[in-house]
């Protein structure tokens, strides 16, 4: 049966801003890819392409592009798995033709992905990076939440994990650093977590550059984010790393998700389910795997000032499973 690929730019206003390590932005810029069979049933998928993995929002939506003829030939998500390296686009395909897969069998995406029903989840509420005036203001804001994730940039950050924890007393804390320490500020930070209470810390060194975390004392929990995309990088981060942060961005879709997660417990890894910065599109897929990790970072819905409609269901930190409507 003759299918049909679409894809299309769409761009969604972030609440105020979104600030790391590596710079700032106000837009959410996603890419959908959309594939229609024979009998007008469509999948839906979305992406975010990243720069910090060489991508662009052009260079993504060709690769989706350069794919269409053999999608349009029948070709499945294991064919994707063999004929694309992991990132962005294939992302956008794989959760594509699981949708569609869904609705052609009338079964559930779970089902097809082997897995249990999806649950009700928490996830973390991330607060962008600033000074610790502003990010203590924004933990007072957003005190009421369980579970923060908290954006770090090197220079600072003792100051800003305090600050934080002032702000929002009682909520469990994640630090995510993105890159920004280094070799000679790592022990200072990881003391500061211990003082606010922290619960895990996410890449606090370069990619490339993290063997020192196998020869440290680890008193919190680190988790690899930049260093680990598909389950072919997990033999590097034996010894370094305690958990690893599953995106479905960095691993290439749902298909390769699943097999990550199921490895990674095997090796006796955490794990946690993150996100980049877009639609209730791009957190359906990743919510089947939500109720089998540790921490749970699907916020991206609710750093934007307006979601899609229809959108994932949340209730404060609550996120329910997607309806059929939107994806599954």
């Amino acid at each position: 049966m003759t299918r049909h690929l679409d894809v299309a730019v769409e761009t969604f206003p972030i609440a105020g801003a979104f600030t790391i390590a590596r710079g700032s932005r106000t837009e959410a810029v996603v890419v959908v890819a959309t594939v229609t069979d024979g009998e007008g049933r469509i999948g839906r998928g979305e992406c975010v392409p990243y720069a910090r993995y060489g991508e662009t929002v052009e260079s993504v939506v060709a690769l989706i592009r350069d794919h269409a003829e053999a999608i349009a030939m029948g070709a499945t998500r294991a064919d994707l798995q063999v004929g694309m390296k992991p990132g962005a686009a294939r992302n956008a395909l794989d959760c594509a033709l699981f949708d569609l897969e869904a609705k052609q069998l009338g079964r559930p995406a779970f089902e097809i992905a082997g897995l249990s029903a999806p649950q009700v989840a928490t996830t973390a509420y991330t607060l962008s990076l600033g000074d610790p005036e502003s990010m203590e203001a924004a933990a007072r804001q957003a005190a009421h939440r369980p579970l923060l994730k908290v954006k770090l940039g090197g220079t600072g950050d003792p100051e800003r994990i305090a600050a934080v924890r002032r702000g929002a007393p009682d909520s469990r804390l994640i630090v995510d650093a993105n890159e920004a320490w280094r070799a000679e500020t790592i022990e200072a930070n990881l003391a500061a977590c211990v003082a606010a209470g922290v619960g895990l810390i996410e890449q606090p060194l370069p990619a490339g550059e993290d063997a020192l975390l196998a020869e440290i004392a680890r008193p919190i929990p680190i988790c690899a984010d930049e260093s680990l995309h598909d389950r072919a990088g997990l033999d590097a981060l034996s010894r370094r790393y305690d958990a690893i942060n599953i995106k479905l961005d960095k691993a290439g879709g749902l298909t390769e998700a699943v097999m990550l997660a199921h490895e990674a417990r095997a090796r006796g890894f955490s794990l946690m389910i993150g996100c980049m910065v877009g639609t209730s599109l791009a957190m359906a897929p990743a919510m089947l795997l939500a109720h089998h990790a540790d921490y749970v970072d699907l916020d991206g819905p609710l750093l934007l000032a307006r979601d899609r409609e229809p959108g994932l269901r949340f209730e404060g930190s609550l996120i329910h499973p997607p309806e059929p409507a939107l994806w599954g």
